[in-house]
């Protein structure tokens, strides 16, 4: 199973349907699992998933309309039932912060679980205390405050075989020249750069309800996996910017011009029983792998460049 993975909990937009939970996302990432965007029966679909509460290590909430929050009560709740051992840290809008509190405490019940709430007030980098990444917030256009979010490794050098056989490293000597920089090799200074190349590092961006705008295209950017709502279908593009959505077709105009690697479409409309009209809309501006997410479904994070 890839580390690097996004769990589909929900695909729904306003109405759940029978196919179709309200909105929720666990993306793995090495021994972290952020939890975006928990709406109702997040809970129990995590157990359809095979994921845990002891998985969760963050929360973010991109804003606060019922199915991209609703499901707070209880996975909160379930996190503390688990008395998950390990901290969890939760970002959402600082202008909904009285819904995150009202959340929070829904009923009663026993607290064991360390939560840190960070309300987002304005965009730019966010707390990720013991964190091998950043994360980063942007502001989107919705009726509400809505922020999306951006996650981002670090870029680092990948080791060529071929080099280090050509200076002779091989054993522990190539332990030291990670750590060290450099390594000391009959009577000469082997610098890392010499026998490596640029790795850069994966980013992945998380786009829910928003009209087109800056924010959009700027969580996109090189993006190697992109998930982002595709509301609404061309046809009834007065219907998303009234309501504050993106089509099919903006989503893959914007994955386009960003050079994303996997676009992933969701949050749709209940009026679209069928969604091969997202496929094929999202395939005239789009070259690159598209998936229109299923609930349950896991998409691999793609293999490094």
């Amino acid at each position: 199973m890839s580390q690097r993975e996004l769990v589909v909990l929900g695909t729904a937009s306003q109405v759940p349907t029978r196919h179709r939970n309200h909105n929720g996302y666990l993306l793995r990432w090495d021994g972290e699992g952020l939890l975006l965007d928990p709406g109702e029966g997040t809970q129990r679909q995590m157990l359809h998933a095979g994921v845990s509460a002891t998985q969760i290590t963050r929360i973010g909430v991109t804003h606060f309309h019922g199915d991209h929050c609703l499901g707070l009560a209880g996975v909160i709740q379930r996190i503390n039932l688990d008395r998950v051992p390990h901290p969890v840290d939760v970002y959402f809008p600082a202008s909904g912060e009285v819904f995150f509190h009202r959340l929070r405490h829904a009923t009663a019940f026993h607290e064991t679980a360390v939560l840190r709430p960070h309300p987002v007030e304005e965009a730019g980098p966010l707390p990720v205390p013991g964190a091998r990444f950043t994360l980063d917030a942007v502001r989107l256009s919705h009726p509400v405050e809505s922020f999306g979010y951006r996650l981002a490794e670090p870029d680092g050098r990948r080791l060529v075989p071929e080099r280090l056989a050509e200076f002779g490293i091989f054993g522990p000597a190539v332990g030291r020249l990670q750590h060290q920089g450099s390594v000391e090799l009959d009577g000469r200074t082997v610098t890392l750069e010499e026998v490596s190349e640029p790795r850069p590092g994966q980013r992945f961006a998380f786009v829910m309800d928003t009209r087109l705008c800056d924010g959009v295209g700027e969580l996109a950017e090189g993006a190697d996996l992109l998930v982002i709502e595709a509301t609404f279908l061309d046809a009834d593009a007065h219907l998303a910017r009234e309501h504050g959505h993106l089509t099919a077709g903006q989503a893959a105009q914007v994955a386009a011009r960003a050079g994303v690697r996997t676009l992933v479409l969701t949050h749709f409309s209940q009026r679209y029983p069928d969604l091969a009209g997202h496929l094929a809309e999202a395939r005239r501006y789009f070259d690159g792998e598209i998936v229109v997410a299923t609930d349950l479904a896991r998409v691999p994070v793609p293999p490094r460049r």
